[in-house]
């Protein structure tokens, strides 16, 4: 099995999204990027919601990430609703939707309106197939490409008034990670019996 440590990952260099981020904050623009989104036949996604530090507080899912190979579209649910056409793009059999720890994402989005989602790719099962251990994304994509995806963005503020290139730059790349983990994976460009992060089967 594969398996990586947080101390070796933070000796890892940084990982970046080096492509175009579109920032989404009306249903107009939405219903563009989407209609764009349909025409692909694979796209990673995430979902970013503003964290609570008082119990039982909560608050809506505020960022949907949709990727492309090149180019990432955040949409800012907390301005946009769940549009029909994202519901559309989520319930579509021909686009791929890839994620990881998708059930959690899907229940955010669920609790916006009701969504019947379909093909989407859960990669904590995926990866299972190349004897990754791990079930993070820090950890999957740290294992597959020797870079370290920054977690510091995480607990900011994602209903502020506007994003700052740091947190587009998270969130951009969260995506984008998902498509890029499973494409490597799917087209054979990753062999477990060569990889350095082999640990002891429990």
């Amino acid at each position: 099995m594969l398996g990586i440590s947080k101390e070796l990952i933070a000796q890892l260099p940084q990982a970046t999204f080096n492509g175009r981020i579109v920032v989404i904050n009306s249903p107009l623009d939405c219903r563009k990027v989407i209609k764009y989104l349909l025409t692909q036949s694979i796209i990673g996604f995430d979902t970013e919601t503003r964290p609570s530090f008082h119990k039982g507080t909560s608050h809506k899912v505020a960022l949907l990430q949709l990727s492309t190979a090149d180019e990432c579209f955040l949409i800012r649910l907390n301005r946009t609703g769940l549009t029909p056409e994202i519901k559309e793009l989520m319930e579509s059999e021909t686009v791929m939707k890839v994620g990881l720890s998708i059930k959690d994402d899907l229940h955010s989005l669920s609790a916006l309106d009701t969504i019947i989602p379909a093909n989407v790719l859960e990669l904590q099962s995926y990866v299972k197939k190349f004897n990754i251990a791990d079930n993070s994304l820090q950890k999957v994509y740290a294992i597959i490409f020797n870079e370290r995806i920054s977690k510091g963005q995480r607990l900011t503020n994602w209903e502020a008034e506007s994003l700052t290139e740091a947190q587009q730059g998270y969130a951009a790349l969260d995506a984008y990670a998902c498509l890029r983990i499973y494409k490597h994976l799917s087209s054979g460009g990753f062999d477990p019996a060569t990889s350095p992060y082999q640990i002891e089967n429990q």
